[in-house]
Parts: C-alpha cells; sequence; structure tokens
C-alpha cells in the first residue's frame, strides 16, 4: 500500500510515533509521502524520511500557516528540496472554509509556492477547500504538475483537472454517507490518475470516523473504492501504488 499523504509528525502521534509506523509496515504498508504544514513540519518530515526508507517528504506551508509565511521561507523551501528523499512541494493551496490565513496572504502565498515548484520542476500537493475554481485556474496559469490531495471537488472540476496532467486523491471521506460528489469521482476517473491517502490523524474512514487516523487505514480507502468500481482491493493497492510512485519519482 501507498499512503500517499499522512501527517506522521502531527502532535497526536508523540506518544507512539514508532509504533504507529511499525503498525502500517505490518499490515502492508510499501510507501508513504509524510506532507508537511510549515517550515518546521518540512524539517519533520525530512527527519522522518531519513529515518525510514519507504517514508518520503513533501514541503512547504499549508495556506493557514501563510500569514507567518516570508521570503526566507521560501528560500528554505528551495534549500529542503534538494534532500534525496524530498518527492514535492506541499501542502500548499488555498482553504475558504477556515479562513485561518486571509484570503490575499494564502493567494500570495499559494502563488508564490507554485512558481517556485515550476521553477524546480517538483510535483505540487495541493490543499483546496472550497476554492475550487482559484485553485485550478492557480495550477493552470503556472503550468505545475501534482496532486489534488483529499479531493473534494466535482467530477466536471476533476475532468479539467485531468487534462492538464492532474492526479485525484481519496481519503477517509470517500466512506463517508454524504460523500456523493466524492464517490463519482472514484468511480469514473482513470484508473491510473488516483491515489489513496489517510490524511492522518484527520479523516478516520467509516467505521472508525471520529478516532485518530493512522496510515494503516488508507486499506479501508482503498476497499471502498474497489467496490466502488467493482474491483478487487488489491487491483487498486496495486494501481494507487503504481500511480504515486510515477508521480513521486519512487522507483
Amino acid at each position: 500500500m501507498f499512503d500517499t499523504h499522512a501527517h506522521l509528525d502531527d502532535i497526536k502521534f508523540d506518544e507512539d510515533r514508532d509504533s504507529v509506523i511499525d503498525s502500517y509496515i505490518l499490515h502492508g504498508g510499501r510507501y508513504l509521502v509524510n506532507a508537511s504544514s510549515d517550515i518546521s513540519s518540512s524539517h519533520a518530515s525530512i527527519a522522518l524520511a531519513e529515518k525510514y526508507d519507504f517514508i518520503y517528504a513533501a514541503v512547504g506551508v499549508h495556506p493557514h500557516e501563510t500569514e507567518k509565511m516570508t521570503n526566507d521561507m521560501l528560500d528554505e523551501i528551495v534549500r529542503i528540496w534538494n534532500h534525496k528523499k524530498c518527492v514535492a512541494i506541499g501542502e500548499i493551496g488555498l482553504d475558504y472554509y477556515y479562513d485561518f490565513s486571509d484570503r490575499d496572504t494564502q493567494r500570495k502565498w499559494f502563488y508564490n509556492q507554485l512558481e517556485l515548484a515550476s521553477d524546480l520542476d517538483a510535483p505540487v500537493v495541493i490543499h483546496d477547500r472550497e476554492a475550487h475554481s482559484e485553485c485550478f485556474e492557480a495550477v493552470k496559469r503556472t503550468g505545475v504538475r501534482g496532486v489534488f490531495h483529499c479531493y473534494s471537488g466535482s467530477w466536471e472540476m476533476a475532468k479539467e483537472l485531468l487534462k492538464i496532467g492532474f492526479y485525484v486523491s481519496f481519503t477517509g471521506s470517500v466512506t463517508f454517507k454524504n460523500a456523493k460528489k466524492t464517490v463519482e469521482v472514484a468511480a469514473n476517473a482513470p484508473i491510473d490518475r488516483i491515489m489513496i491517502e489517510t490524511d492522518s490523524p484527520y479523516l478516520a474512514p467509516v467505521p472508525l470516523r471520529g478516532t485518530r487516523n493512522k496510515p494503516e487505514n488508507v486499506y479501508l480507502v482503498a476497499d471502498t473504492i474497489a467496490r466502488i468500481r467493482g474491483v478487487t482491493t488489491e487491483y487498486i493497492i496495486e494501481k494507487t501504488e503504481e500511480n504515486g510512485k510515477r508521480l513521486f519519482g519512487i522507483d
């Protein structure tokens, strides 16, 4: 299995991080990308990637944290990108649901990080919440490649993203009863353009909803997508692993 988006550096794993990681391996985990939210967590992601062969890092500043961002931080992202275990810039994007940072600030640093990724020819991991059209226009304008993580948009938007080479990734939210749009995308997206993730410790899938999510639960995401598409869980696991390795350049 390939959990393409987790936050194992989160404080919620401080007491048992190593055992959570060991359990992922025991349950069939083969690869994992740890996504970052700020410069501190970017360094933490690299530290995890250095400790575990199968963990890779995405580095960047989440929209919630952009109010604290500076040009020096952009320079630091470039420096970290040069690490051999760094595979993407992210997660970056726009969040108009919480608005923890004001929207103009979010836009400024989102574009700056997209332009940086374009210059570096690095894939991006996009956080898009209640900002679908702006996120789409931003990635289209800057010509970057990557994935919309925890995809929550429509099938119509997904088709446009697929046209410009993006992947869409599914979390435990695909198991929720009210996830009609997500289920439609999971049913129809080309098999070579979908990925699975947990977004641990968030978004635990049914029947674990409301608990701390863990990477091993990515199996439940794969199982749900398999049932939606009428294929085996093993097929979804195999294909999404191939897709994740392709996007992130993992041999």
